[in-house]
């Protein structure tokens, strides 16, 4: 027996609701039912309480996305769950789409390490600060890297005060010295040895990580590869990526190359070289090169933040590899498993089209302004009628708010809001942040809008 689901809505929603469902065929019943109210998006948990008075024989409730107050509590006062479907009814499809393919985003097979590439000038408290921010933004693996020709004479009081902070740390230098002294102060891992410094390995119980003694010198990597094997040793290979145009294809090959010829050994890769070297967002370089680590069972990275562009790259990279492992786990593409790796752009930027807008602007019969985007501009909307533009400076002489600060204030930044996410096609939703994936947390754009709101509270698409 399939499944039987209420959906609750307002009046302006009933129609487009049902027309929904309808097309979508769903392989459950389902019953809608509209509250008493006209918009869907004032709906609240109590109100629900108050105005629901029979369940339909449903197995469980959707309401509006946007609904507000305690849905735990009112399921278990009605004795059957309680959702919150989408903000747009024209995601619905996609919905229930995800609803049957959920993702786990909380296993990932790529370690992080995260470089303080200028650990020498700043002081012990300067780098437990630096290394707790980047863990707080997923690293696992915090790397103190040496500058060449400047003394640190605080390299051993940096390691032990890391690892009496309970993280895991490795040195990162050219010069053997600062290796050893590194080692011997407690560092997990050594960047990086090559054939001729290999003896490292004896004096200290750090994991090293193997390069070439000769940039792609691929033959005297395999040799230091089978002098760690035949100790028995725990090592790490990093075959050096390069940045663009100084060799990055063939050190792609030479990646390639190493796991084929050694298809059990954790490889490193350098992805810094890539993010910081490219004046290009890096959330898709992440991406792409994430990717690659999965296909190649690259089993970690070392990433950096130095570049200006590239301030978010280690929380880039945590959330690339977490939907890369989970998009190989489940043998699916890296489609539709977490919006986290899109900042720009948005799957379906425009759930509705002009000609929908303009219907919904024919129902409305109070004052308050409705915003909206479209492929064709930006729409504003009210009793009084609907106007659209691709600049809202075009809109501003229409609305009629000369003489209310706090309402042209609001409006103000939504329209603003508006045109960017019109531009750049990304998905706007009125009264709500932009939306930019891993780069900016939902809760660092945030604030309450009914501080600048006039006394109607200005309502959106009504889903």
């Amino acid at each position: 027996m399939s499944e039987h689901i209420l959906f609750l809505t307002g009046k302006l929603a009933e129609k487009q609701l049902r027309g929904i469902l309808a097309k979508m065929q769903p392989e459950f019943s389902y019953t809608v039912h509209q509250l008493g109210l006209k918009v869907a998006a004032l709906m609240t948990a109590d109100m629900i309480g108050r105005r629901l008075h029979d369940t339909f024989g449903a197995d469980r409730i959707i309401v509006p996305g946007r609904c507000r107050g305690d849905l735990g509590g009112l399921s278990q006062t009605l004795g059957l769950p309680v959702e919150r479907g989408p903000d747009e009814l024209k995601d619905l499809p996609q919905y229930f789409g995800k609803a049957a393919h959920s993702f786990d985003l909380t296993e990932y097979s790529v370690k992080i390490f995260a470089e303080i590439t200028d650990a020498p000038n700043l002081s012990v408290a300067e780098v437990i600060q630096r290394a707790d921010y980047y863990r707080q933004n997923g690293a696992d693996v915090i790397d103190i890297g040496c500058l060449p020709s400047t003394d640190f004479p605080h390299l051993e009081a940096c390691i032990k005060a890391l690892k009496h902070e309970g993280f895991t740390v490795s040195i990162d230098s050219l010069e053997a010295a600062d290796l050893l002294r590194g080692g011997q102060a407690g560092a997990d891992y050594l960047l990086s040895l090559h054939e001729s410094t290999l003896w490292l390995a004896d004096e200290v119980d750090s994991i090293p990580i193997l390069i070439p003694e000769k940039h792609e010198d691929l033959a005297s990597l395999d040799r230091a590869i089978s002098q760690m094997q035949a100790k028995n040793r725990r090592f790490i290979v990093d075959p050096i990526l390069d940045p663009i145009h100084f060799g990055f294809t063939r050190s792609i090959v030479r990646y390639h190359t190493v796991r084929e010829n050694y298809p059990e050994v954790e490889i490193m890769c350098g992805i810094g070289n890539l993010t910081e070297l490219t004046h290009a967002d890096t959330l898709g370089i992440n991406s792409l090169l994430l990717g690659i680590c999965s296909e190649l069972n690259i089993t970690a990275v070392l990433a950096t933040q130095v570049s200006s562009h590239a301030c978010s790259a280690i929380k880039e990279a945590d959330r690339a590899r977490r939907i890369m492992h989970a998009a190989k786990a489940n043998n699916a593409l890296p489609k539709h498993i977490s919006p986290e790796l899109m900042a720009l752009h948005d799957i379906a930027p425009h759930p509705y089209q002009l000609d929908e807008i303009k219907e919904f602007a024919d129902q409305i019969t109070d004052p308050s302004f409705r915003i909206q985007t479209s492929p064709e501009g930006i729409h504003i909307y009210n009793r009084d009628g609907l106007n659209s533009a691709t600049n809202p400076f075009e809109l501003y002489p229409k609305l009629g708010v000369d003489n209310d600060a706090s309402h042209a204030f609001y409006l103000g930044v939504e329209l603003a809001r508006a045109q960017i996410a019109w531009q750049l096609g990304k998905r706007y939703t009125q009264d709500q942040a932009l939306k930019w994936g891993c780069v900016v947390p939902d809760t660092a754009n945030t604030v309450d809008v009914h501080i600048y709101k006039p006394a109607n509270p200005q309502t959106t698409n009504d889903s």
